[in-house]
């Protein structure tokens, strides 16, 4: 006796393949970070505009600072602007676009905010990355006469990471990164870093760029794999069914 063996068209197997594929691979998505990182991704013009002279200290993008503490800090370096001229700005984004590094985003920043080499004089800008919890710092040729790239650095990569690599005090980081850069930018005495304990080993806390391209790879060939999938075995599904019937 024959069996009988209903006929499905092709496109209903490969729209119900569809259907039950996208239930794996959105979740998948998801857990892997493929599309959402990159949505959430801040690009150099996205940042609001700040100009040389402008009463606006603080571009806290990701949200991060208390509204007591941007106050705060933005009392700081204004009254250091009044008595000083050298102008202190920080920024905190959620993540930077993907190719770009915390420093290379600064600088493209630096130089969109201050275009002439008259208006970056007296100027220094720190920007943190919340995802990837990198600092970068640039600072105009005139305030390096005192804020030097030593100390530039240690502001950085000290003084505002150390309370970071703590456990996420970045009201606390912020707060001691003004007190040192208004300290400096006054004439007065380098207070230096924090203390922290120099046996923590923050390399292995936070994925190196290299890494990170290697995870997203990873993730792409997962994902191209089963779009392969999704397109082969519907057409294998339907001509097994087809001769099977006949």
């Amino acid at each position: 006796m024959n069996r009988h063996v209903p006929q499905v068209k092709l496109a209903q197997f490969t729209q119900l393949f569809w259907r039950g594929l996208l239930g794996v691979l959105l979740p998948l998505c998801l857990t892997l970070g493929l599309g959402v990182g990159d949505a959430e991704a801040v690009a150099v013009f996205q940042v609001p505009t700040v100009a040389a002279g402008d009463s606006t200290w603080i571009v806290d993008e990701a949200g991060i600072i208390s509204r007591i503490n941007e106050n705060k800090i933005s009392s700081r370096f204004g009254d250091l602007a009044k008595a000083t001229g050298n102008e202190v700005r920080l920024v905190t984004i959620h993540h930077f676009d993907y190719g770009e590094t915390i420093q290379t985003f600064t600088d493209k920043l630096f130089e969109r905010w201050y275009p002439t080499p008259t208006e970056q004089a007296n100027q220094t800008l720190l920007v943190l990355d919340e995802v990837t919890k990198t600092v970068g710092i640039r600072v105009g040729d005139q305030s390096a006469t005192q804020l030097d790239a030593e100390i530039a650095t240690s502001v950085a990569q000290e003084t505002v990471l150390y309370p970071l690599l703590e456990g996420d005090k970045y009201n606390q980081a912020f707060l001691a990164a003004s007190d040192r850069l208004v300290a400096v930018l006054s004439g007065e005495a380098d207070p230096g870093p924090p203390a922290f304990d120099d046996s923590f080993n923050s390399e292995s806390t936070f994925a190196s760029a290299e890494e990170t391209a290697e995870n997203r790879g990873n993730s792409t060939v997962v994902v191209v794999v089963l779009l392969v999938l999704a397109t082969v075995i519907p057409m294998a599904t339907y001509f097994w069914y087809v001769g099977f019937g006949n």
